[in-house]
């Protein structure tokens, strides 16, 4: 059932929606084509297909659970990436800017923005091809070649950057003879922040969970193809922000004012290449973007994809073929014609309350109607200070920083009736596809869960266990080797096993690469303006 957060009124159970991820092509290098990514939102566009080290991939917010006076915020980029993955394994990008963005008042725009750099200390120095030239036990470890700083600065909406804190990066995973104890390098690439708070910067097994065979006409057409974790032995690069309430609340007033969106978004500069050379150029634009998982894969038409991860979340309600496919998804209908479950009637303005208002009674909805999901959880129109008049619909995710720590949290979220869960915020061990589903076929407004759809992908917790406290992701994986997948970055002997059916012998291929470049006489000018991701790009 549905509890209002404020007035602790029972309402029916409303649901969650996230659609499923897109398999994306990758581009070519030199004529060899790239492997193909998937998942979530890992290389969801033509444009950033091609540089995954500033791909954002999954977002979550939550009331931390052993701290919840505070909200941590866990960002992802450079997804799928495989274990082992040498010589070059999976550097930050030294010349981007990895931003973490809160909007408390409901207009659309950041108020509160954390922003992360990186500075390379590479102590190669041409001479080797290693990462590491021995066993890695700390940070500071001289075998230790490749290295990655990095600062945290706050902003309040006005590009008034502060640095509040400075650490070391953990590095890629390398494996269990270069890092015998992932375990205490994350240690030490964790910093408290100047005001309160703690950062990690790393790397983590990646939290996403689902069976991709969903692009197999969802599942086999008859759901035969489910049961495997399909993102099981991949990593991501990580930033665990966790900040008390109230420096993310309007007026700092975590009670009054308990509602906030947050999204996370990469700026970089564009690269003027030459053999051998990548220099970046210009000011930096704005390359990718997340919020709800899923969104810019199935929701977004492809013609728009690029596009969308350039502007704010300001600009969405105002794009008419954006908000179109809210309103008349597309995913619905193709689960009516595979399933023969019948797409819910138009306006989905259920819909519109997840994806771009939060759900409230008295949620503006785009054709001026009663919201459908009559209940109190996470708009910005809850919070006493939120001027009507300012509040602009916008795509992000969003979480009532007053409902309380579930003890024992449903993987469904609201959907079971756990308000603490997707999508009031994100947390890891939310069933984001298994909840897309329900959603797209009305969960949301109905209360009741289709029958047809109950097991969905048959993938109903990741495979690697998270932590109990900060920073809650699991060790980098080691892969999926010969008897199973080994997960926790420590060594061989602690391997966790899968596969139940005997075990899979196989090992996931990363894709990389930033695109073909053209030679000319003997040199390369190639500009990567990405300004195809400039917001005039959207208007009709």
């Amino acid at each position: 059932m549905f509890r209002s957060p404020q007035r602790g009124v029972r309402r029916r159970a409303a649901g969650a929606l996230a659609a499923v991820g897109v398999l994306v092509t990758g581009g070519t290098v030199g004529g060899l084509a790239l492997p193909a990514a998937h998942a979530s939102s890992h290389r969801e566009a033509p444009l950033i297909a091609g540089d995954p080290a500033v791909d954002n991939t999954d977002v979550y917010a939550f009331v931390s659970p052993d701290n919840p006076e505070t909200v941590t915020i866990i960002s992802n980029w450079y997804g799928v990436q495989a274990a082992y993955g040498g010589p070059n394994f999976y550097p930050w990008a030294a010349d981007a800017n990895y931003d973490i963005n809160i909007d408390n008042d409901g207009n659309g725009k950041p108020d509160v923005s954390y922003r992360i750099t990186f500075a390379t200390d590479d102590r190669r120095d041409g001479s080797t091809f290693l990462y590491n030239n021995g066993p890695v036990t700390s940070l500071t470890d001289e075998n230790l070649l490749f290295r990655q700083n990095y600062t945290v600065s706050v902003s309040h909406g006005v590009g008034d950057w502060r640095p509040i804190g400075t650490g070391q990066a953990a590095p890629s995973y390398v494996g269990p003879a270069s890092m015998p104890d992932y375990n205490a390098l994350r240690t030490q690439a964790t910093e408290q922040l100047a005001g309160g708070g703690t950062v990690y910067v790393g790397g983590a097994e990646d939290p996403f969970y689902l069976d991709l065979r969903v692009f197999d006409l969802l599942y086999g057409g008859d759901l035969s193809e489910v049961g495997t974790d399909t993102l099981a032995g991949f990593n991501v690069n990580t930033v665990v922000l966790q900040v008390p309430k109230k420096d993310l609340a309007l007026k700092n007033d975590a009670t009054r004012n308990p509602v906030i969106g947050v999204w996370s978004d990469t700026e970089r500069k564009s690269l003027q290449l030459s053999p051998g050379a990548a220099k970046p150029v210009g000011e930096p634009v704005q390359v990718s973007r997340l919020g709800n998982p899923l969104v810019n894969e199935v929701v977004v038409p492809a013609g728009l994809k690029d596009a969308f991860n350039g502007i704010s979340p300001s600009a969405d309600a105002g794009i008419p073929e954006v908000v179109a496919r809210v309103t008349d998804p597309e995913l619905p209908k193709l689960l009516e014609a595979i399933y023969k479950i019948p797409a819910p009637a138009g306006p989905r303005n259920d819909l519109v309350e997840i994806f771009l208002t939060g759900i409230a009674k008295n949620a503006p909805t785009l054709d001026g109607s009663r919201p459908p999901i009559q209940a109190d959880l996470n708009s910005q129109v809850l919070n006493a200070d939120v001027k009507a008049e300012t509040f602009r619909p916008s795509e992000m995710l969003r979480l009532n920083m007053s409902v309380p720590v579930t003890a024992s949290p449903e993987r469904l979220g609201v959907l079971a009736g756990d308000l603490q869960g997707f999508p009031n915020g994100r947390r890891l061990t939310d069933d984001v596809l298994d909840i897309a589903l329900q959603a797209m076929v009305g969960a949301a407004q109905s209360g009741t869960l289709v029958d047809a759809l109950a097991a969905g992908d048959a993938v109903d917790s990741n495979d690697a266990k998270f932590s109990e406290v900060f920073p809650y992701v699991a060790l980098p994986s080691r892969g999926m080797t010969e008897g199973g997948v080994s997960a926790d970055g420590v060594a061989p002997a602690a391997s966790s096993q899968r596969g139940e059916d005997g075990g899979m012998s196989w090992m996931p291929v990363a894709a990389g690469g930033i695109g073909a470049a053209a030679l000319i006489g003997g040199g390369v000018w190639l500009f990567m303006r990405r300004r195809a991701a400039a917001p005039g790009r959207l208007v009709p």
